[in-house]
């Protein structure tokens, strides 16, 4: 058996791997990448090999690289190639590849017109902030903060949350955010910082 070979009869149960560890079902991912189903599970149990068409949007899905997907050999090159992403004006680079635990982002919000009451969202996980530059307005429950530049806020995002530019001018963030409530650090007990 030659080097390509190995390479792709591991592939599958990688990608059976990957998609367990983000709890995510065949149909959630064939949704996202346009594979089939049954396409998706003959390559999880290699009983299929995959193609690059095929590759390509997984590595996407999952967000790893092809070189993680066939766990191609390192290079020696320890750098992480950021893509970044823009979605409504928010710009996101990712910072970390390895799947699963703890994932750092840079984070860019646009300013925006001043909102009042800002629409607050939950979901699992826990995030710690910390601003690079800019003032960032962080709703957060019933409190409504205001970080400036060196400041950074930690919390469980089952709590009602959102944040954004606190002005006129963007902010940058870095974000550390564990999907399944992993601690960057401990937390502060907020009605202590309250007292």
């Amino acid at each position: 058996m030659d080097d390509i070979d190995q390479a792709l009869d591991t592939v599958g149960p990688r990608l059976r791997a990957l998609r367990r560890q983000r709890e995510t079902t065949l149909a959630d991912l064939s949704a996202v990448t346009g594979i089939s189903v049954s396409t998706l599970s003959r390559l999880e149990s290699g009983a299929r090999r995959p193609t690059l068409e095929q590759l390509l949007p997984l590595a996407r899905a999952h967000g790893v690289t092809l070189d993680d997907l066939v766990d191609a050999p390192p290079t020696g090159d320890p750098r992480i190639h950021m893509r970044p992403v823009t979605h409504h004006g928010m710009t996101t680079v990712p910072l970390t590849r390895r799947p699963g635990g703890i994932q750092a982002y840079k984070i860019v919000l646009p300013p925006r017109a001043h909102e009042r009451d800002p629409q607050q969202q939950t979901h699992e996980g826990y995030d710690w902030v910390y601003v690079l530059n800019g003032r960032l307005r962080l709703k957060l429950g019933e409190h409504d903060l205001v970080l400036a530049p060196g400041e950074a806020a930690e919390f469980d995002t089952r709590v009602p949350h959102w944040f954004g530019a606190a002005g006129d001018e963007p902010v940058e963030i870095l974000s550390l955010f564990g999907k399944q409530g992993e601690r960057a650090h401990l937390r502060a007990n907020m009605k202590d910082q309250d007292a």
